[in-house]
Parts: C-alpha cells; sequence; structure tokens
C-alpha cells in the first residue's frame, strides 16, 4: 500500500508543473448526499495545491444525491470529470454504459477506495426503546427512518448489514435472514431517498426512534448540534463500506481534464486528503493518519461485500434488481 501510495503521489507531483499556466479549468464531481461538507473543503485544498504546481485555477463544481440516481444520471449523459460514489457497483454500471474504462478499480490504491466507513445507529438521547443491536429494530413499535436501497448507495450498504449480521448469528441462514430483514423493513417509518433527507427526517423534523445511516452522518449530526437529542448506537456486527472513486473516461478525453482527474483522486490518498476524511468522519486508509484520529473509530466487528455477498455485482442482482428480495419483502 505505503508503495503505491508514494508512486501515486510522486506521479502526481511530476505531472502538474508541465501544465504551468495552462488555462483555467471548470471541474465537475459527482458524489453522493453525505460527501457535500467534505468535498467542499478538499476542492479548496486540493485547488490551492494544484495552483501552486501548475498557476492553473480550476473552477469546481459538485453534484450531490443518492448514489445511485448519481450513478444513472451520468450513465445517461451529465458530463462529470470524477464520480466518488457510494458503492463500486455503481461505478461499475457507468463503466457498462462505455463512460468509464472497465478496469477502473485497478487505477488507485485500495481498489480505488480512498476511505472507509460503517453503518450505524443514530438514537434519541437516553435511548428510551433499548436499541442496541439489528435485531432489536425487528421488535413491534420500533420507528425506523433509513432511506431507499433503490435509489441509494448507503440504504444498500444498510440493507446488507442488517442481513449480514443475521448470517453471522448461530444457525444464521438466508431464511433467518430474510426474516429479519422483513421484520426490519416493516418497521420503517420514512423511506427517504438518500441518507442525507433521512437524517434530515430523523434529527429535524424529529420523525422516528432510530436512524439507520454512514457512520459519518452520525458523528455529523452530533458534531452540528453537541445539545441534540440524540446518540450513536454501535451495533454488534456492521459492514465495511467502501465508497469508490472513478475518472469519467469520455468526459476528459473531451474536455481535457485527464490530468487534473488524475491529480484530484490522487490527493484523496495524500495525507491532506487523508487527514480531511478523517477530519470529516470518514475512515482513512493512511496507518498514520488512522491512529491519530483513533478516538473517532470504534472498534467493532466488520465484514465485506466480497466475503460475505460474492460482491456487489451478486449482491445487487439477488437483492435490488427490479423483483429481486427486498421488492419482495418491501411489498409485504
Amino acid at each position: 500500500m505505503k508503495k503505491i501510495l508514494i508512486t501515486a503521489l510522486l506521479s502526481l507531483s511530476v505531472v502538474a508543473p508541465s501544465l504551468a499556466l495552462a488555462e483555467d479549468k471548470s471541474f465537475l464531481n459527482v458524489s453522493y448526499d453525505p460527501t457535500r461538507e467534505f468535498y467542499k473543503e478538499f476542492n479548496e485544498k486540493f485547488g490551492q495545491y494544484w495552483l501552486s504546481k501548475t498557476g492553473q485555477k480550476i473552477d469546481f463544481k459538485q453534484s450531490h444525491a443518492g448514489s445511485g440516481k448519481q450513478a444513472r444520471a451520468v450513465a445517461t449523459g451529465l458530463k462529470a470529470d470524477v464520480v466518488t460514489l457510494a458503492l463500486s457497483n455503481d461505478i461499475d454500471e457507468i463503466a457498462k454504459a462505455g463512460f468509464i474504462r472497465k478496469d477502473w478499480q485497478k487505477q488507485f490504491p485500495d481498489n480505488s477506495a480512498p476511505y472507509t466507513s460503517t453503518v450505524v445507529f443514530l438514537v434519541r438521547k437516553g435511548n428510551p426503546k433499548h436499541i442496541k443491536d439489528w435485531n432489536d429494530l425487528t421488535k413491534p413499535g420500533i420507528e425506523i427512518i433509513t432511506p431507499n436501497p433503490k435509489t441509494g448507495g448507503a440504504p444498500r450498504w444498510i440493507y446488507l448489514s442488517a442481513w449480514g449480521y443475521a448470517l453471522k448469528q448461530p444457525h444464521g441462514n438466508d431464511a433467518t435472514a430474510k426474516d429479519l430483514v422483513s421484520k426490519m423493513y416493516r418497521n420503517v417509518k420514512v423511506l427517504d431517498s438518500g441518507a442525507r433527507g433521512s437524517l434530515t427526517t430523523f434529527a429535524e423534523r424529529g420523525i422516528g426512534d432510530v436512524l439507520l445511516t454512514w457512520e459519518n452522518e452520525a458523528l455529523l449530526a452530533q458534531k452540528e448540534d453537541p445539545k441534540a437529542d440524540f446518540q450513536i448506537v454501535y451495533p454488534s456486527v456492521s459492514i465495511l463500506a467502501e465508497p469508490s472513486v472513478a475518472i469519467v473516461d469520455r468526459t476528459v478525453d473531451q474536455d481535457g481534464n485527464r490530468t487534473i482527474a488524475r491529480g484530484y483522486l490522487n490527493f484523496l490518498y495524500s495525507p491532506i486528503g487523508q487527514d480531511l476524511a478523517a477530519k470529516y468522519n470518514f475512515r482513512p486508509r493512511n496507518t498514520t493518519v488512522a491512529q491519530k484520529y483513533a478516538y473517532k473509530f470504534p472498534k467493532i466487528q466488520l465484514f465485506t461485500i466480497d466475503a460475505t455477498f460474492g460482491g456487489w455485482e451478486n449482491a445487487q442482482k439477488i437483492h435490488f434488481s427490479n423483483g429481486g428480495i427486498f421488492d419482495q419483502i418491501y411489498k409485504q
């Protein structure tokens, strides 16, 4: 990992000066809901770095919505220079449409996933419904707020977190997992289109007993209002979420932004980029930065999408395609 990172950063440093006095550029990052604040500051830091190396100013533009919705927009013509989405399968869908090279995961370290996250519970202060783990979400009278797995990336991680938890219980199998997840979704009070909308529903509108969300969104909610009436609960088992990034090849070949795009995504792996990721509550890959922020990220048992579900393509087909298991259980 260290060798790959050093190589990536040296590549960034070497190519940047050759662009001195180049014309100013407009640059679009199409991302998912919870990265708004992170990429706002990241763009400022990278813009300063790029200007100092090249003399080139970049007019950064951001687009945020549910990860699945964003992927469909890019696959149907939204001219993103890079995508920074919640799951690799969304980028695979753009690649299938011919906008991104199919080996995109080999272009950057860690399968092009520069930071990680996981799924946690946000509950009302004092945890009045005594919600401690995934099985508690199936109890009668629990009102759950969570996004829709058909439109966002976070809700697919959430759904699979619950399914994986059930599989890892004594005598757990697909039948017991389907039963737990079915009962959980029967308790869903509001199914928003994306993670940020669900946070608004729970935190600002005061609806629901528990919000199922990204760890970074839960930490953000606490930071923005330390006196708010909610707290974070870490389940005994959750999923290792690996948000992914890629260059949109068709766009950068047209607008001439390939070198900027590569520098931009390489910068995510730099100490500055990793520190910013941690600041905005994403788990950094860089071990030194991770140690610095260890106080923010409790150690919990995490499983991977590949080991438990055979990868995103398989999980998408079985659980989230039209007529898949989610459609079957949510119609009940």
